[in-house]
């Protein structure tokens, strides 16, 4: 059996629950890799992105050496091919590795009377992958990478940008931390870092997010210096702007509501450890998450299980002077990040989301204090869910009184893929008028 032929076989599988059975790609790997050994963990997760990035260029040139397409108790050896296909095209794996570990991993998935056919399309691959990429290199859409309902949909919402987002999209997100300033100082920490690995820590800073740095390569967060003693969190850049926009003062009750798995709570009680900050979430599986990651960072917050449209069946009946609603969405800002989102979501899907959204904030409006904050947050692109929701939003609140989010003054601060190397992010602040 060639060396890696078993990483190939659970990529496939993997790749088959994602695409055929529409589970998400956190929830199928590690069905199929939990027995391998890390390093063949993370080629397992590297094909796999790899491939969802760039599905159509990939189905299109497979598609040009199969007589017909694999389908029934032969799909899973489509996806095996796709794993192939990424690895010649788009990996730098050697050609030799990449054919011959696609191929014994065939025997792997009980497929072994089809040796000769995957060999055949990969090595016929191979030789012609130049011409193929060259003729593919003209068709936009296959080039795009995503599914044509969401690229029209970016290409209407952002005319001039849509090209920069679907680039960023099938980019490898950069890793970033926030410092747990309770615990150490940004300029300590970053010692710890320069003396752990010295290459690993990039210069770029944010003068906005002083507690947020950014790695030069993924590495696994439980071998950083800190980690168990709660010294930083992995958090996105974007998503560190909502504890910020939200300008909790001393003593205050803040509400974090789809608060698992936690993050920005702890994010709040970072930057105001006297607030009193009651962090919601529907899952109770989700909220154990929550728990832990406040226990390692030494912050203490009210974890409450409840649904957030419902609050008569959790709230205690005192208003709060700080509202976040992280709310439901698309999460069309964090493809890439999660790739497989691209293929799992459905243009139908939107609407329920939007009604979804409206509900969440019209029930959490009367907990705010007069002259409190909420702070409207989504990981979306699509300005249904966001720039519009919040005019709907206002529209049927009098009281709420949109306030300047964005750098430049506006009510509305759409953050795009790629933005200071961050994930796709829309915030908007809505104050409750007097």
């Amino acid at each position: 059996m060639s060396k890696g032929a078993d990483s190939r076989a659970a990529a496939a599988q993997a790749l088959a629950q994602v695409l055929e059975h529409g589970r998400s790609l956190s929830q199928a790997l590690p069905d199929y890799t939990s027995k391998l050994e890390s390093r063949d963990r993370a080629m397992v997760q590297s094909l796999c992105f790899g491939v969802l990035r760039n599905l159509p260029l990939l189905n299109a040139s497979l598609a040009k050496f199969l007589d017909k397409p694999l389908k029934k108790d032969l799909v899973i050896l489509h996806y095996l091919l796709l794993v192939g296909a990424y690895q010649l095209m788009f990996m730098g794996t050697s050609d030799h590795a990449a054919v011959s570990a696609t191929v014994e991993a065939t025997e792997l998935l009980k497929k072994r009377r089809q040796k000769g056919l995957i060999n055949a399309v990969l090595r016929n691959l191979q030789r012609q992958r130049q011409a193929v990429l060259a003729e593919l290199a003209s068709n936009s859409e296959l080039q795009y990478g995503h599914p044509r309902w969401l690229a029209d949909a970016i290409k209407h919402a952002y005319p001039h940008q849509a090209d920069a987002i679907f680039e960023a999209n099938n980019l490898q997100a950069p890793m970033w931390l926030r410092v747990n300033t309770q615990q150490i100082t940004v300029a300590d920490y970053r010692q710890a870092l320069n003396t752990y690995d010295g290459e690993l820590l990039l210069a770029d800073s944010i003068t906005a997010l002083p507690t947020a740095l950014k790695l030069q390569k993924a590495v696994d967060v439980r071998q950083l210096p800190g980690f168990a003693e709660g010294w930083f969190s992995v958090q996105d850049c974007s998503a560190q702007y909502a504890a910020t926009l939200l300008q909790t003062q001393t003593e205050q009750r803040v509400l974090d509501c789809c608060a698992a798995p936690g993050g920005k709570t702890a994010h709040i009680l970072e930057q105001t450890p006297t607030a009193h900050v009651h962090a919601l979430d529907v899952d109770a599986r989700r909220l154990e998450r929550v728990e832990e990651n406040l226990t390692r960072l030494q912050l203490d917050a009210n974890v409450l299980c409840g649904d957030a449209s419902q609050p008569e069946q959790w709230w205690d009946g005192l208003p709060y002077d700080r509202i976040l609603l992280d709310a439901p969405c698309s999460a069309t800002g964090v493809i890439r990040r999660h790739p497989d989102i691209k293929w799992l979501r459905r243009a139908s899907d939107i609407g329920a989301l939007v009604k979804i959204q409206a509900t969440l904030l019209d029930a959490l409006w009367p907990l705010l204090s007069a002259g409190g904050r909420l702070v409207y947050a989504t990981c979306s692109l699509l300005p249904d869910e966001n720039q519009q929701q919040i005019a709907a939003f206002c529209q049927r609140h009098p009281d709420a009184r949109p306030m300047p989010t964005a750098p430049d003054g506006a009510s509305c601060w759409q953050r795009l893929p790629g933005e200071q190397d961050g994930d796709g992010f829309f915030y908007a602040i809505v104050e409750k008028q007097q």
